[in-house]
């Protein structure tokens, strides 16, 4: 695998439009991410205040990303050659860390770092989720399982396990994102001709 089999992968499978939505995400985020959703209380005074859209907008690119395992040619590719594998998986990475970059470099521009890191950690969390909703539910369902998650954190904000406001150094919020992209990557890997393989055959 080399630079050039990576470009070809990446302008088949959407990195143009990937890389675009998470850019107006990030800029939206930068430019409008103080202003606040507007929610109904249920009960809290605190809770008519809404919660700021840069708290949310991560999930959008998570869920963007997620388009990099769609396409024509998605079910074929799942039983590709390992060298098929490992230029999925380095486009996969590159997009992400591209992502990443992005992001943390217009929240800390526009907010400061640390607010950088939350949001970038918010993506990780995000990501890990849509790609096990993508494959419990199907490509174009990858919304779900993140979209779900949000119930919590918005009607129930500033508690111990909302990592979308959570300093940059909270530890909980880091074990919550290596688990979300480890249950992620396993969801991703667990293709059905890997799962035939590896779970015995029922008589």
């Amino acid at each position: 695998m080399n630079g050039s089999d990576l470009l070809r992968y990446a302008r088949v499978h959407r990195a143009v439009t990937i890389l675009a939505g998470v850019t107006v995400v990030a800029l939206l985020s930068a430019f409008f991410g103080g202003t606040r959703i507007a929610l109904p209380s249920i009960g809290s005074a605190s809770l008519s205040t809404g919660v700021p859209y840069r708290q949310e907008l991560p999930l959008l690119s998570a869920v963007f990303l997620t388009a990099a395992f769609g396409g024509a040619m998605s079910a074929h590719e799942e039983t590709g050659t390992r060298t098929m594998h490992r230029v999925h998986n380095a486009y996969c990475i590159a997009l992400t860390l591209t992502t990443c970059a992005l992001s943390f470099g217009t929240e800390a521009f526009a907010v400061g770092p640390e607010r950088g890191v939350v949001f970038v950690r918010s993506v990780l969390i995000w990501l890990g989720l849509a790609l096990l909703s993508v494959r419990l539910l199907g490509q174009q369902l990858g919304w779900v399982i993140p979209m779900a998650s949000t119930f919590l954190l918005i009607w129930y904000p500033l508690n111990w396990w909302d990592w979308t406001v959570n300093p940059a150094d909270d530890p909980f919020s880091w074990v919550v994102a290596a688990v979300a992209l480890a249950m992620g990557t396993a969801a991703t890997a667990a293709t059905p001709w890997r799962r035939k393989v590896l779970l015995p055959r029922r008589r």
